[in-house]
């Protein structure tokens, strides 16, 4: 089973800023903290967090999550499951057109989802599961009964777990948009319901142009004209930032703490932070060498020292993690907990067998390699600091810095050993359990599994099935306990912490309330001085 939300390392990829695209002052210009892949919402093979939130602003889905990762309607004004628990009807609201004026249909979201499966791209797989070899398709049939109903049925009730948290990502485009390879943002412009419309993209410079639809249905936005360009340099963000060419940025939370203590400081500038759901984390391929060895991963997970990363590195700007799933939700069970304890790593290093024979401080180990985004600053000057911690327990740490692309097909083809990053958005859900730690889940040549770790217990597959199935949320929270009490003790990954949203603002800009998943509904609420 394939979720849609995809691993990024904290992308950062900065573009020099040239006059031609930050002149205009007419136009409210937020800076991405790195590139995005694809304005397609439907056929795209790749998906990444940036082309996600551009989404977000351009259209909308059957289903959004509300603040407390509940799921509840957005194009549907109401969802109700059948008896049987094989069907789901959703009635859409009344009153809601695309940006090119037409009204939206039952038969606009059946051919979305016709075009979805037909395009076999990243969301696509997230509605299949894989058992005993074979592909199960987990949505049926969907029919249209009248212009505002749309009923979707299921092979199995318990696939309601992963019928409606996959929906969430899936844009609704108009009957006979394009998908896929004829998906062109200039000759062929993306068209949704949502509260900004494309204008222009230029692929050269990455910069996207959209303007407020003022028939969007929950009300226009504030906002009129917004350019999104990235800018993930510090000094050339805050230049830019200080100079009015650029009024928000949502992403700043890939920034290094010291430059948001200077930018912090001025008083023409903002800073907001939210505490965020996102988890960072260490996360160990448990096939390689030595850290397919328990001890040696349990022994890293006590060596690192997450509090003092989060006060000297991070300047306080996260959480404390014990989870892969936030504290909020109702899954949520933390089982062991790694507080930094140097004499346990040591200890534990000791009953392996694993010894510092020469006396150099360093044990008879093969190193342990950490890849990691070349793109992040933070991402580097954290990964020193845990070589260093590593270092006083004895264990070596080598740091491999690569191009974050390079890094996400040898992550995912499993040649390390560990690497860091951070997921967003998915982990609020504890099917994701499942994505990262159910062996089914292993990337295989004609599978792109989440499970990148390769992590194998018969116990915990069998423990994450009878949670995914069951439909009683208390005996469901039992199960997924009891299987991330084995994984805790097992620790194939090591959440690290939750970051903050960061958001820094122009003077003039208000009324930003970001959410802990930091998605960008907030943009269309937000007012500006200088419109």
């Amino acid at each position: 089973m394939k979720r849609v939300f995809t691993f990024i390392g904290l992308i950062v990829l900065g573009l020099a800023v040239t006059a031609s695209t930050c002149s205009r002052r007419d136009v409210f210009t937020i800076a991405m903290d790195g590139k995005f892949s694809t304005l397609d919402p439907i056929g795209s093979i790749t998906v990444d967090a940036n082309s996600e939130r551009i989404r977000t602003l351009i259209y909308n889905s059957l289903v959004r999550k509300n603040e407390k990762f509940e799921y509840v309607g957005d194009l549907a004004e109401s969802i109700e499951p059948s008896e049987d628990g094989l069907a789901f009807t959703f009635k859409l609201r009344e009153g809601v057109n695309f940006q090119d004026g037409k009204p939206l249909s039952s038969e606009d979201v059946k051919y979305t989802f016709d075009k979805l499966f037909e395009s076999e791209g990243a969301k696509a797989s997230a509605f299949s599961i894989t058992e005993e070899g074979n592909k199960v398709d987990i949505i049926t049939a969907i029919e249209t009964p009248d212009e505002r109903t749309v009923v979707i049925k299921i092979a199995r009730p318990e696939f309601k777990n992963q019928l409606l948290p996959n929906l969430v990502p899936i844009a609704v485009i108009p009957k006979d948009a394009a998908v896929g390879k004829d998906s062109g943002a200039n000759t062929n412009p993306p068209i949704g319901t949502g509260p900004y419309k494309f204008v222009s993209f230029d692929t050269a410079q990455n910069v996207v142009e959209l303007e407020a639809f003022d028939g969007y249905w929950e009300g226009a936005p504030n906002v009129k004209q917004i350019r999104l360009m990235v800018l993930a340099d510090a000094n050339a963000l805050q230049a830019e930032l200080l100079s009015g060419r650029v009024n928000l940025a949502p992403g700043a939370s890939s920034l290094p703490p010291d430059s948001l203590t200077d930018i912090d400081d001025n008083p023409s500038l903002k800073v907001v932070k939210v505490p965020g759901s996102n988890i960072q984390y260490l996360w160990f391929n448990t096939q390689a060498e030595p850290v397919n060895e328990k001890a040696v991963r349990q022994a890293v997970a006590y060596a690192v020292n997450r509090e003092r990363l989060i006060n000297d590195v991070l300047a306080g700007s996260a959480t404390m993690a014990y989870s892969i799933l936030p504290e909020q939700s109702w899954a949520y069970e933390p089982g062991t907990r790694y507080d930094h304890d140097l004499e346990k790593a040591r200890s534990l290093l000791d009953e392996a067998g694993i010894k510092d024979t020469n006396g150099d401080g360093l044990r008879e180990m093969k190193p342990v390699i950490l890849k990691i985004s070349s793109s992040s600053r933070t991402v580097q000057q954290y990964s020193q600091v845990i070589q260093n911690q590593l270092k006083e327990a004895g264990i070596p740490l080598e740091i491999e810095s690569l191009e974050p692309q390079t890094m996400r097909s040898q992550v995912q083809g499993g040649q390390f050993i560990m690497t860091t990053g951070i997921w967003v958005g998915g982990n609020s859900d504890p099917i994701f359990l499942k994505d990262l730690f159910a062996s089914s889940n292993i990337p295989v040549p004609d599978r792109v599994g989440l499970n990148r770790g390769r992590y194998e217990n018969e116990k915990v597959d069998e423990l994450l099935e009878q949670a995914f199935k069951e439909r009683d949320q208390q005996k469901a929270k039992e199960l997924y306990a009891e299987a991330q009490k084995i994984i805790s003790e097992e620790i194939p990954l090591i959440p690290l912490w939750y970051p903050n949203n960061i958001i820094i603002a122009s003077e003039g800009v208000e009324n930003i309330a970001m959410n802990a998943s930091g998605d960008w509904d907030f943009i269309r609420k937000i007012t500006y001085a200088g419109n």
